[in-house]
């Protein structure tokens, strides 16, 4: 029953966003299309360029992916592998930072952005997202799971920090790689609340954005319109999540989080 309540509005909307106008209201429930049509997506294409504002939606998750990946990666070895004063307290500090409501942040990072110059502009989303905490821990948490004898080995035979990080940790940490990287990306393709302060320009703006644009100027009367655009939002996460599900949650279970 859970997962049918999961899996029925997803079919529910994609079903709805390749009927027709008139079959939308007339057969809203059925599951199968009585006269499959692609013009939705054609005409939300003309009328909100959908094509660009996927590509948006893309290109802003995938620099804070990389972003937040690199970052968490970088910090969490160093955490691992240096001994330095105030490791444990810097460490806290980073912890704490999840603790923090976005709604103290956002008005400091809107000023800075707006005096970078970046406002309606997707660097401009990314840039205050480009590291992250979660990432830092769980990255941390597989990396005490590698043996000190194998990184002591390493130095022993003169191998520098850099290839130790890229030739033996990152390879031993793909799987957590892979998983939280599908985190961030779904997390980020799913903002809304800060590109809404930044992005004005309608050709500037993310799909989430988009979508609450539309649905606001139409008033919810064009069905199939409204639910082409949510399916092309939620279809791309949804497929990313089913890949990297098992990946997913051993990463979270074996992190500790919960």
């Amino acid at each position: 029953m859970l997962v049918l309540g999961a899996v029925v509005p997803i079919l529910f909307m994609i079903s709805n966003s390749f009927k027709t106008l008139r079959d939308s209201y007339t057969t809203m429930l059925n599951l199968i299309p009585i006269h499959p049509t692609v013009n939705n997506y054609l005409l939300l294409n003309k009328q909100i360029n959908l094509l660009g504002l996927t590509w948006n939606t893309f290109f802003m998750a995938t620099i804070v992916t990389i972003g937040k990946l690199l970052t968490g990666l970088l910090t969490a070895y160093a955490f691992r592998s240096y001994q330095f004063k105030g490791k444990i307290i810097i460490y806290l500090l980073f912890v704490a930072t999840i603790f923090v409501p976005f709604t103290i942040v956002m008005i400091p990072n809107y000023l800075v952005i707006s005096k970078l110059g970046l406002l309606n502009n997707i660097l401009g989303v990314a840039l205050p997202q480009l590291c992250d905490a979660t990432g830092i821990m769980i990255f941390l948490k597989t990396m005490e799971k590698i043996p000190n004898t194998l990184i002591d080995a390493a130095k022993i035979d003169d191998i520098p920090n850099r290839k130790i990080f890229f030739n033996i940790v990152i390879p031993i940490l793909k799987p957590s790689i892979v998983s939280v990287g599908a985190i961030f990306f779904i997390n980020s393709w799913n903002e809304y609340v800060w590109p809404t302060l930044i992005l004005k320009d309608k050709a500037s703006f993310t799909l989430p954005l988009a979508l609450q644009n539309y649905i606001s100027s139409e008033g919810g009367t064009n069905f199939p319109l409204a639910m082409a655009l949510s399916t092309i939002m939620v279809i791309l996460p949804l497929i990313i999540y089913l890949i990297f599900q098992k990946y997913i949650l051993n990463s979270i279970s074996n992190s500790g989080l919960k």
